[in-house]
């Protein structure tokens, strides 16, 4: 290599290190139970790209997290069914054959739906017990654990409140996700076409709120799937609605 290259290379590098997503926008909005949407807007400075983000915050002292399966065919929407269940907040959840079947560990109301899968893509499982709400990966799982749902997704996108390396850096979609962090923090989320590689470096290195850094962030199932609810007080609701059928909703719910 010549020094010339070296030094474009060195270039190159150096601003892509430096590159990074901030807020250019900000609204919070309280719901029921304690819930907050938050609604983000960013901006990746190298290349001018725009994101947002939409969150459900809450406490996981006063609620829970409930997953709720629709046996195929299912007919209802993320926006009926979570009305129709009195929840707080929802997203689509994990993935599924083109028959509907889900891809990987299900429980639904302390019931196996779908036992849980080795492979590549599912690398964590969303639990939520009388422990909490917690983001595992496969290993850290037990079978003989005692949860009231759990869905397994994947890949990662956030551990250690650092980003995931190794993710994709360049297909673009709508995504979905779950995240933890502090000692009774969790949020359900949405967020506009990015890469699942910008997706974990703006969970990772933006405080979205000020009260919540993302120790551990994990993908759902994305795309046309996508879909994100929250139940504003006196009765509306906040709706981005999902573009095709999907098997199954996490939802944010009063303990």
């Amino acid at each position: 290599m010549t020094k010339l290259r070296a030094v474009l290379l060195f270039l190159a590098l150096a601003v892509t290190a430096h590159a990074e997503w901030a807020i250019v926008s900000a609204d919070s909005e309280s719901g029921r139970g304690g819930v907050v949407h938050r609604h983000v807007v960013l901006e990746d400075s190298e290349t001018n790209e725009s994101a947002t983000i939409d969150l459900a915050l809450f406490s996981t002292r006063s609620c829970t997290l409930q997953v709720i399966d629709q046996p195929a065919p299912p007919s209802t929407d993320l926006a009926h069914v979570m009305q129709q269940e009195r929840c707080l907040a929802g997203v689509n959840g994990g993935y599924f054959d083109p028959n509907l079947a889900p891809l990987g560990l299900l429980v639904a109301d302390r019931k196996m739906i779908a036992p849980l899968q080795k492979a590549r893509l599912l690398t964590g499982v969303l639990i939520a017990s009388s422990h909490g709400v917690q983001i595992l990966r496969i290993r850290e799982f037990s079978r003989q654990q005692k949860v009231d749902a759990a869905i397994q997704c994947g890949p990662f996108l956030v551990d250690l409140s650092q980003r995931v390396r190794g993710l994709e850096p360049t297909r673009t979609a709508r995504r979905t996700f779950a995240a933890v962090g502090g000692v009774d923090r969790a949020a359900l989320g949405f967020c506009s076409d990015v890469s699942l590689s910008d997706l974990g470096k703006i969970l990772a290195t933006t405080r979205l709120a000020e009260d919540f850094k993302i120790h551990r962030a994990l993908n759902f199932d994305g795309g046309s799937s996508s879909a994100f609810w929250f139940a504003a007080r006196g009765g509306a609701a906040y709706s981005i609605p999902e573009q095709k059928t999907v098997r199954d909703f996490v939802a944010v719910v009063a303990r």
